[in-house]
């Protein structure tokens, strides 16, 4: 079960829509569906979790804690509203599309997928594109 809590006064567009492309997405990664929880905050709620957890003291848009089991993916999904609003400006982007791409980067790298190097950087992006592309059909 998909489930979204949110810490800051943000609201998604279509939180029914999303549920359901995130859905098919982890099927079409070739897992199951579990436990999944999204929580949208701002800066300093993630940044807390980062340095608490991660011992990180730095900001960041994302970040997830994967509780996965074989194939069903169970995990905890922070996302900073206030971080992805920057980036998006930054780089030049539509908030609610870089919102996106963060929401499906948490479930990629429950899926196996790493962004560590320059070469698995480049297999996320493609991943978190075409997986883009099919919300947008979705909306």
């Amino acid at each position: 079960m998909i489930q979204f809590n949110f810490e800051i006064d943000f609201a998604l567009k279509d939180p029914n829509k999303t549920i359901d492309w995130i859905s098919q997405t982890i099927v079409s990664e070739g897992r199951q569906e579990g436990d999944i929880n999204y929580i949208f905050c701002d800066d300093d709620y993630l940044h807390k979790i980062n340095v608490e957890f991660l011992n990180h003291d730095t900001l960041t848009d994302i970040i997830s804690f994967d509780y996965s089991v074989g194939k069903i993916i169970h995990g905890d999904v922070f996302i900073s509203v206030e971080r992805v609003r920057e980036n998006a400006q930054l780089f030049k982007i539509n908030f609610e599309e870089e919102l996106y791409r963060v929401v499906i980067h948490g479930i990629l790298h429950y899926c196996g997928y790493k962004d560590n190097t320059h070469k698995d950087k480049e297999i996320m992006r493609r991943r978190e594109d075409l997986h883009l592309k099919k919300f947008k059909l979705i909306l």
